[in-house]
């Protein structure tokens, strides 16, 4: 981050850290108070993008609910006191419940917008082991543990996601809408420059239900019937194994090719189109496709993560690129090693896709990467065995199923600690509160962007301006709590004697040449080295495995979709992430709650666009406005997620997950439509 003063102006640059895109920013200033955000012309990955989240962010700062001292109490009884206070209280209650109960009385759950401060990364879970809880949860479990599970699965680590190569010459969008959401799982600044490149320089194909911002640019659009993504996919590797195959990549490089064939076998062209609904012409073009290219980049998002069908869909669709010889290969799929993290250069004990026991209230529930499903979290509460919870940055009145449910668990909690920036629904339920600086009075760097990216960079912003009122950086606060409990945890026994520098030198400068680079740059460092073929060394036997037993056995299993009657769909927005940015504060034009129908089905129900609605679901009821749009596919429902007045949370229910990762199931759930 650097500085220029201008008489009563000063102007700083750093990066957003709303979503994983980490795109440049030049603040201005007015003494404390920022008074313009524009995207950074010099930052070399985002070339001076920033989206309308990244421009509000100096009103998130100056959010008229901006928490700004501990609050001790619940609702109107809360009351403002000291840090040491609030500290000393909370972990007398947190020391007392463990003492009652044990360690399993107490829990954490971490969302979105913890996971971007890079300087409290870890903290949390280590708390947790150190205590012999194993109640850890994240917004992973509500959001995409199918990508986490098919890695760990076909590749031996969670983490080994890639990334489109960037000289790719065939991507297929498959259920994300990089347009909105800046990519999921791959980091994508400037994403309709990156779009019409790949279309102009190749081929870039969506597949999507709803005709989405992303497919306005793409070269072919493919609108398949929710859920039925897997049907397409399996019927792809069934014919590029026949014809279209890299059978020396597979040779050296793969174990399991017969079992995939096998699993594969059934799905046929008929039984793709005929369960797809995508003419038969369309499916033919795209393998016809595949095979002219040879090599292909296929990337998944929420559309797909949030299905019944995501976890046999998301391998399906790593097989596509691991029979054409595509996976960590230049034209294909890129494994970002990090500029930071240089994992092409680690060690680590591949993992076999084991779980862990579930919670005892649901122990059906596995265990996986080191934490619990977030919709095992009310029945433990119900339960009892969940007493004192820790929530750090992350809203479960919105992210998890049923919100009126979870919001009379959280009631029933002995604790309920909030680490928050803004006040609301879970604030106001907690008997501790704890008031946490937001990104631009933190110094950070861009973790997500570390792995993810389409280039390897990374970037160190300080502090751009200084923790207002009474406010902590999360570092602080958790450093504070595990000294207070006698935890050891990043940043040493005594928070106020480091600095976040330290901190984050500590936790990601093992290459101290690459460090110092990395600190001493105003902007954002850049390395155009991307390192191929070195995955393979890191998986069990150096080698692919395509057909794990898991994913042979669900796709089996696999109950194509009933038709008739309508289904909900999710979708991204560009003017909000998640909750953050719902309220509309600081966008000059704010994301709404609507509801997407389709013109046909809205004529049938009677509704008009702009209409009062109802959308019913088997477990609760959303009232909405209808948006008629000739975009979305005839039997679908399209609505937004994050939205604290239309919540479609409320739609979904804990009770029907996954059973392999325990995700709710939040898309192409049936529901009803009427006019309110």
């Amino acid at each position: 981050m650097s500085s220029a003063v201008t008489e009563n102006r000063r102007t700083a640059r750093t990066f957003c850290r709303l979503c994983n895109a980490a795109c440049g920013a030049v603040i201005t200033l007015e003494g404390e108070r920022v008074v313009e955000v524009r995207g950074d012309r010099q930052h070399p990955i985002s070339q001076g993008y920033l989206c309308p989240k990244g421009r509000a962010i100096g009103a998130h700062h100056h959010h008229p609910g901006r928490l700004d001292r501990p609050l001790l109490g619940r609702d109107g009884g809360r009351v403002p006191v000291p840090w040491n206070e609030m500290l000393d209280d909370l972990a007398g209650a947190i020391g007392s419940t463990i003492a009652k109960t044990g360690p399993q009385a107490f829990g954490m759950y971490k969302g979105t917008a913890h996971t971007v401060e890079s300087a409290a990364a870890g903290a949390g879970a280590a708390m947790l082991a150190q205590l012999g809880s194993r109640q850890w949860y994240t917004s992973l479990t509500v959001d995409c543990p199918a990508l986490c599970l098919v890695a760990e699965l076909v590749a031996g680590h969670p983490w080994l996601l890639p990334v489109p190569d960037r000289d790719t010459r065939l991507t297929v969008l498959v259920g994300t809408n990089p347009m909105a959401s800046h990519g999921h799982t791959f980091n994508i600044p400037r994403p309709k420059e990156w779009l019409r490149s790949w279309a102009r320089e190749g081929e870039l194909w969506v597949i999507d239900p709803r005709r989405t911002e992303s497919a306005d640019v793409a070269t072919m659009h493919l609108a398949p019937r929710p859920g039925t993504d897997y049907l397409l996919m399996a019927y792809l590797v069934r014919e590029l194994l026949r014809d279209g195959a890299d059978h020396a990549y597979l040779e050296r490089h793969a174990t399991g090719v017969g079992a995939l064939a096998a699993a594969v076998e059934p799905f046929t062209l008929e039984r793709a189109a005929d369960g797809t609904g995508i003419p038969t012409d369309q499916i033919v073009r795209l393998l016809r496709k595949i095979r002219e290219t040879g090599r292909v980049s296929m990337v998944t998002g929420t559309g797909l993560n949030f299905s019944d069908a995501a976890n046999v869909t998301l391998w399906l669709a790593w097989m596509v690129c691991a029979v054409t010889g595509s996976l960590d290969r230049p034209g294909g799929m890129w494994f970002n090693p990090g500029y930071l993290t240089q994992t092409h250069r680690q060690t680590w004990a591949p993992r076999d896709g084991s779980a862990g026991p579930g919670p005892a209230s649901r122990p059906e529930l596995a265990q996986r990467f080191g934490e619990l499903p977030c919709a095992a979290v009310v029945d433990e509460i119900e339960a009892g065995n969940l007493r004192a919870l820790l929530v750090l940055g992350g809203n479960p009145l919105i992210a998890w199923p049923q919100p009126e449910r979870v919001a009379r668990a959280l009631r029933k909690l002995d604790v309920l600690a909030v680490v928050d920036v803004i006040d609301n629904g879970v604030t106001a339920l907690a008997t501790h509160v704890l008031p946490a600086a937001a990104q631009l009075e933190r110094a950070d760097i861009p973790t997500g962007a570390e792995l993810y990216a389409l280039q390897s960079f990374s970037q160190y912003t300080g502090r751009v301006v200084s923790p207002g009122a009474e406010r902590r950086p999360t570092w602080w606060i958790l450093g504070q709590l595990a000294g207070r409990l006698g935890l050891d945890v990043p940043g040493g026994p005594d928070p106020d004697a480091g600095t976040e520098e330290a901190l984050l030198q500590a936790l990601y400068g093992s290459d101290h040449a690459r460090w110092q680079a990395l600190r001493d740059t105003e902007n954002a460092v850049v390395t155009e080295e991307r390192p191929y073929d070195w995955v393979h060394g890191k998986m069990p036997d150096q080698r692919l495995r395509l057909a794990p037993e898991l994913l042979v056995r669900e796709l089996a299993t696999m109950r194509e979709t009933e038709r008739g009657g309508l289904t909900l769909i999710n979708r991204r927005q560009l003017r909000k992430n998640n909750s953050t940015l719902a309220d509309g504060q600081g966008l000059a034009r704010a994301a709404r709650p609507e509801t997407m129908l389709h013109p046909q089905d809205a004529l049938e129900h009677g509704i008009a666009d702009g209409d009062a609605i109802v959308i019913s679901s088997a477990y609760g009821e959303l009232r909405t406005r209808a948006r008629i749009d000739e975009r979305a596919i005839r039997g679908t429902v399209s609505a937004p997620h994050g939205f604290v007045e239309a919540n479609a949370a409320a739609l979904i229910s804990s009770d029907e997950v996954d059973p392999a990762t325990g995700m709710p199931i939040m898309t192409g759930v049936p529901v009803t439509v009427v006019r309110a």
